[in-house]
């Protein structure tokens, strides 16, 4: 099989599997995300995917959480016209051309340097996108954007393979370098980390997890400026009746028992 080799393990390795449940769930008739670019990546990726144990139920799930992100990037934007975009731990996803930001928007994907060459392989590039290869939790690499702007930062599959130590840094960092805006990503409890840990998906890469945030609140506490704004579900039951049968169960089970709502979820702040 031709295409573009990819060497990447653990964390790194499950931006393949976000990337291909978007692709599957793109393919689908009346897709939420139509994300051709990510199924067209894929194609290009000389990869097994099969490895990675990705179902439909999965690339649904995957593709919910990423619409409902788009969305807030978008609202956000049409409240701050000239507003700073900044993607942290960007992988392959392709948020930039799903939401397709005005030019006086500077929008900045940060990712690990093999992870940016990979993007620079398989996308076109696009004005006013800046790739910065750094990991997120170098502090030197916010340097290169700007200060003076408002700033909607967004975090998709990140936060749980953070230490907790050195994610509650960047998120210091971040608020402290940049002027006023906010800040979303998604968040797992003990429990969801649990469970995080016994998926098939995340056993195949090897990667692992550490930060688990059971209150969001505790945020606030340890990142003063920091205000929490709301919770936001990572399912939604219109768009679950895409989903197998054990799936459906799941999220009607997820809308009433708060202990399962608290698995895993969007979190929104203000700074």
């Amino acid at each position: 099989m031709a295409g573009e080799k990819v060497h990447l393990t653990g964390a790194k390795e499950t931006l393949l599997m976000t990337l291909y449940g978007k692709a599957l769930e793109s393919r689908l008739p009346h897709s939420l995300l139509g994300d051709h670019f990510a199924d067209e990546a894929v194609g290009k990726i000389d990869y097994d995917f099969s490895r990675l144990k990705v179902d439909q139920n999965l690339g649904v799930g995957l593709a919910i959480r990423a619409r409902t992100l788009d969305m807030r990037v978008q609202d956000f934007l049409a409240r701050n016209p000239g507003a700073i975009v900044l993607h942290l731990g960007c992988g392959l996803d392709t948020r930039i051309f799903r939401v397709d930001p005005p030019s006086g928007v500077d929008w900045f994907e940060v990712d690990y340097p093999e992870v940016i060459d990979l993007r620079r392989r398989l996308y076109p590039s696009r004005d006013h996108c800046h790739l910065i290869a750094s990991s997120v939790i170098e502090p030197d690499w916010l340097a290169e954007v700007p200060r003076n702007r408002p700033a909607i930062v967004v975090a998709e599959g990140l936060t749980p393979y953070l230490p907790a130590d050195e994610g509650l840094r960047l998120l210091a960092r971040l608020v402290s370098h940049l002027a006023s805006g906010e800040l979303i990503f998604d968040a797992y409890s003990d429990f969801g980390l649990k469970l995080l840990r016994l998926n098939a998906t995340i056993k195949a890469t090897g990667a692992q997890v550490h930060w688990a945030i059971d209150d969001p609140h505790e945020l606030e506490l340890a990142v003063p400026k920091l205000r929490f704004v709301e919770d936001i579900s990572a399912y939604k039951p219109e768009h679950a009746a895409r989903m197998g049968w054990s799936a459906k169960l799941f999220v009607r089970l997820w809308k009433h028992i708060p202990a399962l709502r608290k698995v895993g979820r969007l979190l929104r702040y203000r700074f």
